[in-house]
């Protein structure tokens, strides 16, 4: 099992998220209260447009947030749904090729890397990464495709 730690403020965070999402090879499903920061959104529209599988649930509340890449996001082709509640769909995670995942407290926005006091968590274990994906995808199952 290997672990790589990022915090914030400052660029490890943000290093980590966009180096797994590059090393992604298969599928990438992530599962983030919201994002709005333009280079983790670029690379992730990168890695659909390379045939990769991108999977998003966010929050509904947040994708109307001035800002927000989740309706550009679904409006590139990437399969991207919010929950339907009164509630925040809070996770911050992300599940690359089946085996690995990537989670913290950091928000994936513009402001968690300049100012926020956030980390992040990538762990290279399929085991932990089978139980990440059963919660994504009783999410999945919950929540609503992004339209109009």
């Amino acid at each position: 099992m290997e672990i790589k730690t990022g915090f914030s403020p400052g660029d490890q965070c943000k290093k980590i998220i966009m180096d797994a999402i590059r090393s992604a090879q298969d599928q990438i499903d992530i599962c983030v209260f919201t994002i709005s920061d333009n280079q983790i959104s670029s690379l992730i529209k990168d890695a659909f447009n390379q045939g990769l599988g991108v999977r998003i649930i966010s929050d509904n509340d947040k994708m109307l947030d001035l800002g927000s890449d989740i309706k550009d996001l679904a409006d590139a082709g990437i399969e991207a749904k919010i929950d339907k509640t009164q509630y925040h769909m809070h996770h911050k995670f992300m599940i690359v090729d089946h085996k690995t995942v990537l989670t913290g407290s950091y928000n994936w926005t513009r402001s968690a890397e300049e100012y926020n006091e956030e980390n992040v968590v990538l762990i290279h274990h399929e085991p932990t990464a089978k139980q990440f994906e059963v919660e994504f995808d009783r999410l999945w199952e919950q929540c609503e495709y992004v339209v109009d």
